[in-house]
This record gives structure tokens, C-alpha cells and sequence, in this order.
């Protein structure tokens, strides 16, 4: 079965096309056939301006448009199009989501925080992981920060906070918003220690290729420090020279990191796992389980 999922975000929209296949055990694989990633950065106008500009509208729907195309040569059976902070906020935004399904007809969905949340708890990460351990799953984006505990196998909460990359570069985050994201993780995570923590996003997916680690071993936050303080201290464009940083990364890595080390450090965690998957692959297992109940 071939799946495809498109992730509109505030600093890209990607597009995943897997193929799920099935075994005798009842085990499924789930294959990646094509993984796009257009640095769009709604955000920049949403959070800034309050909707998203003509110019940046028309860069979307001819990226959908392109998708689209993409998911007719894969074959794709069946699909799912969600859109997530900056679209939650700007003030057209239903607007847009009109226009695209009359242009390319695509239906996109505008989901919640706490939908995102639930979407990568499809992931199903830690339940790969040791029964007896506490983990702490953070996912930082451009608009929003999304954090699940889960605790011997069990999910104790999961949550979503206004807190993300591009947020924080337009200023458009308060001190109050940190002090309740501060207080939520301190207070809901004390009955679970000691915790690890686990990461997804593409700023986190970069500092571990950066960093050279193997594949499951886990980052300390020690290092997640030393790297916030080294790119702190360089220009965006030194970052670009120096890390071979994209535009849209050598921007927003210095907040996510802020983000992360926060969260770690109220949540005592000492050590972070980056197994490289995010929303899109959720959205694919999500639609997986869907038309298995079919």
C-alpha cells in the first residue's frame, strides 16, 4: 500500500510517500519512497504580519501542485494534508486552504497542537524503547513545540505550546509563555525521574549529523549546550560557511537549541535519542491504521 503525507508547517511543507508492507507475523515495514522538503516559511509573514502574503500563497500552491503530480507517478492510494501553526494563525488561512483545494484538489486540514501531539505519538517511538524508563518527547518547530511523557509503556500527557524557531526570531514569544511551559514540564514530569529525552525536528536531526554521533546513541545535553553557545557566538552567514547550513536552518537553530536544552534541563534529562522521524511519518501510520480499520 502506498501512502503520502504533506506537512505544511511554519518554516517548510514536506511531502513523505511510503509504502507499508505487510508480513505473515502481522509486523508492517514502512518504506520511504520520496521525502521533499520546500522551505516555504509562512511563518515569517504569519508571525510578523498576521497572514500569509500573496507572494508566499502562490509559492505554496505550486508546491502542492507539484506534490500532487509527485503522488500520481508513485501511485499513491490514499493521502493526508494537514497544516499547522502559521496556518492555525493567519487570519486567512481557511482562505487559502479554499483556494488550494479548487487549484490542485488537495483537501488541507488545520490541526490543532494538540492534534500534532497525538499525530506524532503515532510515531510510536518509545515503545521501541526500555518498558521500565521514563521518556520525554520533545518536537520543536517553527510555530509550536509539542512534548509527550510516556512512562513503562504508558502515555501520562501530551501537550503543545507556542513556543517555536520562528516564533522566537520575530519576538513573538513572552516571558509568561516560558514560565508556564517551565512550570507545566517541572510539575508534570517530577513522578517520572530520572527520564530520557527524545528529539525530532529538522534542527535537532542536523546538530546529530553534525555531531557525528552513531546511529541510537543519544546526544548529551552537555554538547547540546556547547553547540548553542558555539553558534550563539558566529553571524548566520558564518554558520552557513562554517556548518553548510542552509538559509533556513543557520537561522533557527539557534532557538531551537535554546528550546531544547530549556526543556531538558527542567525536565533533569540528562541525554536526548534523535531517531530522525516527525509528523509526516505519524500522519502515514495514522493513515495506515485508518484504512487497515476499512
Amino acid at each position: 500500500m502506498v501512502l503520502a503525507a504533506i506537512d505544511i508547517g511554519s518554516n517548510a511543507a514536506r511531502l513523505l510517500i511510503s509504502e507499508a508492507s505487510v508480513y505473515v507475523d502481522g509486523t508492517v515495514d514502512f518504506t520511504k519512497l520520496c521525502l521533499l522538503r520546500i522551505p516555504l516559511r509562512l511563518g515569517f509573514d504569519v508571525f510578523d504580519k498576521g497572514y500569509v502574503a500573496e507572494a508566499k500563497k502562490k509559492k505554496l500552491i505550486e508546491t502542492l501542485k507539484a506534490y500532487k503530480i509527485l503522488m500520481g507517478i508513485y501511485e499513491v492510494e490514499a493521502h493526508k494534508a494537514f497544516a499547522t501553526s502559521a496556518m492555525r494563525d493567519a487570519t486567512n488561512g481557511k482562505e487559502i486552504l479554499a483556494e488550494i483545494l479548487a487549484e490542485t484538489g488537495l483537501k488541507v486540514d488545520i490541526i490543532t497542537g494538540q492534534d500534532e501531539a497525538n499525530i506524532l505519538y503515532e510515531t510510536h517511538i518509545a515503545e521501541n524503547l526500555s518498558g521500565n524508563k521514563s521518556y520525554l518527547y520533545i518536537d520543536v518547530g517553527g510555530g509550536s513545540t509539542e512534548i509527550s511523557l510516556f512512562s513503562r509503556n504508558q502515555t501520562i500527557f501530551k501537550e503543545s505550546f507556542n513556543i517555536g524557531t520562528i516564533r522566537m526570531l520575530h519576538n513573538k514569544v513572552s516571558e509568561e509563555q516560558w514560565e508556564h511551559m517551565k512550570w507545566y514540564i517541572k510539575t508534570y514530569t517530577r513522578n517520572y525521574l530520572p527520564l530520557e529525552a527524545i528529539g525530532t525536528g529538522g534542527n535537532i536531526n542536523k546538530i546529530f549529523s553534525i555531531s557525528k554521533r552513531k546511529e541510537g546513541k543519544p546526544l548529551s545535553l552537555e554538547l547540546l549546550k556547547d553547540y548553542h553557545k558555539e553558534l550563539s557566538n558566529t553571524t548566520v552567514e558564518e554558520r552557513k560557511h562554517l556548518y553548510q547550513f542552509r538559509d533556513d536552518r543557520a537561522d533557527v537553530i539557534v532557538p531551537a537549541l535554546q528550546i531544547y536544552t530549556s526543556i531538558m534541563r527542567w525536565a533533569t534529562a540528562d541525554e536526548i535519542y534523535v531517531p530522525k522521524v516527525g509528523l509526516a511519518d505519524g500522519l502515514i501510520k495514522m493513515l495506515y491504521s485508518q484504512r487497515k480499520g476499512k
